[in-house]
């Protein structure tokens, strides 16, 4: 019974539908008059898109078993692993920098304005660096390795990397003075929008999504970011509000003619749960130990992915670069 407990409350869980059938239960829901059990009511929204886009699929005959494999054995293993840790890297950055704000806001509607902004440009910086410093790309390529691009693909992380990117955007917007309650209700946001961004082509054939692409960042705008197409290469980094892609010239509509080709660069098995989530790991520490000195061992962890100690380098922006080149010479 308790092996059937224990699978009853992950399920719940996944489903985000656990708190909601308390209150069936009880026939109390009063809880969702307050702002908590109006988040709570809105959590199953993404796991049941998922079932949806499964769902098509099957009855479309496009489900692919292999699309889907990779994303579930990591979020898995993500739930053995690292089942707290995110929420402690902020609540440990929120008490120790909150007395260091540049100044203090409250939760209004003009600061949530604000407090949005400033989480954009530090989930910016997170994001950025997770595909520039060859170290965090490998906590972050987990989430770039499969070749399909669903639902399922939110769930496929690392498990180091909401830590990482936690602690970052936590401090910038805490250094910054969005305070924490307000902060909580922008990442609920974010990570509800961020989840739905990943939604494929069995319920969102076309992610553009019209008019609103020239506002916020689509699904389009992310299959982008997943692609390894040359062109589409270490773009899109905002999760909802484009600005700082603007800001920073990394934005990069979708092109009709050009096909998406999703998942990273290098030579691996996409449908290897350790090559995945090992893989850049493994490959960082043989160029590591391939490399003469300390310095260039050091640099390997701090350069982007690609860069050589040779001066052979594969970097995106060289691979960009080739490719805009030869567009253009032909």
């Amino acid at each position: 019974m308790t092996i059937f407990h224990t699978l009853y409350d992950e399920l719940t869980g996944f489903l985000g539908i656990g708190p909601l059938l308390e209150m069936y239960k009880s026939g109390n829901y009063s809880a969702l008059f307050t702002f908590n059990g109006i988040l709570q009511a809105i959590s199953p929204v993404i796991p049941l898109l998922l079932l949806i886009e499964i769902t098509r699929a099957v009855i479309y005959k496009r489900f692919k078993i292999e699309d889907y494999k990779i994303p579930f054995l990591v979020y898995v293993l993500n739930r053995f692993i690292s089942r707290f840790v995110s929420i402690a890297a902020v609540l440990f950055c929120i008490g120790i920098l909150e007395k260091f704000a540049v100044f203090k806001t409250t939760f209004t509607w003009y600061w949530f304005i604000y407090g949005y902004v400033i989480w954009e440009f530090a989930h910016f910086v997170y994001h950025y660096l997770g595909h520039k410093v060859r170290l965090f790309w490998c906590l972050h390529s987990t989430h770039h390795a499969p070749t399909a691009m669903n639902l399922s693909v939110t769930y496929t992380h690392f498990f180091l990397e909401a830590p990482y990117a936690d602690v970052i955007r936590t401090s910038i917007c805490i250094l910054a003075g969005v305070n924490p309650p307000l902060l909580f209700f922008i990442m609920f946001i974010d990570g509800t929008w961020g989840a739905f961004i990943h939604v494929g082509e069995n319920i969102m054939k076309d992610g553009r999504m019209g008019f609103l692409g020239k506002i916020i960042l689509t699904p389009s705008f992310h299959r982008v970011h997943h692609a390894k197409n040359p062109l589409y290469m270490d773009t899109n980094f905002c999760n909802l509000l484009n600005i700082w892609d603007k800001v920073f010239r990394t934005y990069q509509p979708e092109q009709k003619e050009l096909q998406i080709e999703y998942g990273i660069s290098r030579e691996m098995n996409p449908g290897n749960i350790w090559d995945v989530y090992f893989g850049e790991l493994y490959c960082l520490w043989k160029d590591m130990m391939a490399a003469p000195g300390i310095l260039n061992k050091l640099l390997y962890i701090v350069m982007p992915p690609g860069w050589s100690h040779t001066g052979d380098h594969k970097t995106a922006k060289i691979v960009k670069q080739h490719y805009l080149s030869g567009k253009a010479s032909a």
